[in-house]
């Protein structure tokens, strides 16, 4: 059986760099930070929300009811374990959510830094092509030979430390 691939070949290669791209981050996640991850991923789920409110609730009406039964609450209004169990549980959220937060940033950095470097090795290709372009028009008889400054300075690859120089004035060395 015959199949033709989905995706044209430089494409399909691209598509696989970004996997493998996802698969090195992946493979490089330790049992540590998936742990972390799947609990971040549930504290951020609406059920958790609903199970703790319905443990607070819980704990509130169920001293309020033992006082009012006239016994001693194991922690009575105003709730001061629960209000430290609730801080512990939010400075443990914090620290889960940072901790797969940051982990999450590196994928991020190497995308941009990918993104990046194949925009500016797209803008050398680009400044390639116009060149040899200016050059076959130059070379051909059949075509009146004009100076094409737009032309000429589009075939110089961009200069990125004048643009950076543009954009932010000169880096200084630190």
């Amino acid at each position: 059986m015959d199949t033709d691939p989905i995706l044209p070949a430089h494409l399909e290669t691209t598509v696989r760099s970004i996997a493998e791209l996802h698969a090195r981050h992946d493979r490089a996640t330790t049992v540590v930070h998936r742990a972390f991850a799947a609990i971040t991923g549930f504290v951020g789920r609406p059920l958790f929300l609903l199970l703790l409110t319905v443990a607070m609730t819980l704990w509130i009406v169920g001293n309020l009811a033992v006082s009012a039964m006239g016994r001693q609450a194991w922690d009575a209004a105003p709730f001061p374990a629960m209000g430290t169990a609730v801080s512990a549980l939010a400075l443990y959220a914090t620290i889960l959510i940072l901790n797969v937060q940051r982990h999450d940033d590196r994928l991020a950095n190497h995308r941009e830094l990918l993104t990046l470097e194949l925009a500016i090795l797209s803008e050398q290709k680009s400044a390639k092509i116009i060149e040899l372009i200016e050059k076959l028009r130059q070379d051909n008889p059949d075509i009146v030979d004009h100076d094409d400054k737009v032309a000429t300075a589009m075939a110089a690859p961009a200069d990125t430390a004048a643009i950076l120089n543009a954009m932010h004035g000169p880096v200084q060395a630190t």
